[in-house]
């Protein structure tokens, strides 16, 4: 480990022992990147945000006491940093400490346009013992005919269920199949950034914390609304679609089949530091970890650009591989291309040849919603589509009646 990460971490967790969070979580993303972030003190507008740039950091104001605060740990003015492939280059950690940091985009400032045309959009507010949420509720225009199916979708940091229902056209696509979508979210209160706290082992347990709060939405709506219990999913984007990997696992029970789309496996991480060594790639295998409920499987569908510097791609095939340990699968790969981008596929089937699990590699892609809209936040507009693929595998997927 370089002299450069350990000064950095220090300083991180003086800077989170005193409660600094988001300039803890600015200097980890930036040490662990090994480049500086760019100095925008010309602008006074907020970048947009574009694929491939983390909705996790939300930094208000300057970086002086993150300054005093590197300058106190005795930080040198100049390091060299061993990089991939064994060339260095001068890394500077005083300059990006005493650089502005960037503002990204916040959910509120990105225009809420319409993502779907015929059914109702309604807020809502769910609490149980472990806290309340606010979330919002998609309601197709079918919901009178019978039992429908429940997607749950969990946003990225930094974003709304406005935001994220636009960037993904979820709606859109649960209306032409008859679909709920119900859109938890986050509060700052909870995390600075409005970041679903996957990396914290206290939400990582059935029972307690978010988890619970997300499930137990989950059972509620399946109470007030026609919503067939056999046919629920879950899904996210970033830090959503590793809380919903969590979810998955830990509620094996009531979901029947998971996404997972520029996320983490769940056991990637237990704290702030480890989180940011499982983003960057150098966290440990899942794999051996056993699950609250037993060695269960449950489907799982998973997309994940191969240019993510947010979000290490290895990551997408952690989720991968700790979802299919105890199933016994034959595989097959196959290249394409959509939208202007190719794509690598991996269909995981059961002994029925029923695809169970599916990877998607986006080659070019960043840290975005595949085949989004861009009337969201953290959306790509190219490659495939991500909302009508994962719909498409959630509902080949179903629970025993009664389970």
């Amino acid at each position: 480990m370089s002299e450069i990460f350990s000064r950095g971490m220090a300083v991180a967790t003086r800077l989170t022992q005193s409660g600094k969070l988001a300039e803890a979580t600015a200097l980890i993303q930036s040490v662990l990147r090994g480049s500086t972030l760019h100095d925008d003190a010309s602008t006074s507008r907020s970048p947009s945000p574009q694929p491939g740039i983390d909705p996790g950091i939300q930094i208000e104001g300057t970086a002086t006491e993150l300054s005093s605060a590197t300058e106190a740990a005795g930080s040198t003015p100049e390091q060299s940093v061993k990089l991939n492939g064994g060339a260095s280059r001068q890394f500077n950690l005083k300059r990006i400490v005493d650089q502005p940091i960037l503002r990204r985009l916040r959910a509120r400032d990105v225009e809420a346009k319409p993502s779907h045309s015929q059914g109702q959009f309604v807020a809502g507010l769910f609490g149980n013992a472990a806290g309340q949420r606010a979330y919002k509720l998609y309601i197709p225009t079918s919901h009178h005919r019978g039992r429908r199916p429940l997607i749950v979708m969990l946003h990225g940091c930094s974003q709304s269920p406005d935001d994220f229902a636009n960037g993904t056209r979820m709606n859109v696509c649960a209306e032409e199949h008859g679909c709920f979508v119900v859109y938890p979210e986050q509060t700052s209160a909870a995390n600075a950034s409005k970041c679903w706290n996957w990396f914290n082992s206290s939400e990582q347990q059935r029972g307690r914390g978010e988890p619970s709060i997300i499930a137990d939405l989950t059972l509620d709506l399946i109470k007030t609304q026609p919503i067939d219990p056999t046919r629920i999913y879950i899904a996210g984007l970033s830090a959503g679609g590793a809380a919903a990997a969590i979810l998955g696992e830990r509620y094996a029970d009531l979901y029947a089949a998971v996404g997972v789309h520029s996320g983490l496996a769940c056991g990637a991480a237990r704290d702030m530091t480890s989180a940011f060594m499982a983003m960057s790639g150098h966290g440990p295998s899942t794999r051996a970890e056993q699950t609250l409920t037993g060695d269960v499987f449950v489907p799982t569908i998973v997309f994940h650009g191969d240019n993510d510097r947010t979000v290490h791609p290895r990551n997408g095939g952690e989720v991968i591989t700790r979802a299919s340990r105890s199933a016994d699968l034959q595989s097959l790969t196959e290249n394409g291309e959509a939208n202007g981008r190719s794509f690598t596929r991996a269909v995981h089937r059961d002994g029925n040849g029923k695809a169970v699990i599916e990877e998607w590699v986006i080659h070019g892609a960043g840290h975005a919603w595949s085949g989004g809209s861009t009337s969201g936040s953290f959306a790509d507009a190219t490659g495939p589509d991500a909302s009508r693929e994962m719909l498409r595998f959630f509902l080949a997927q179903s629970r025993p009646a009664g389970s």
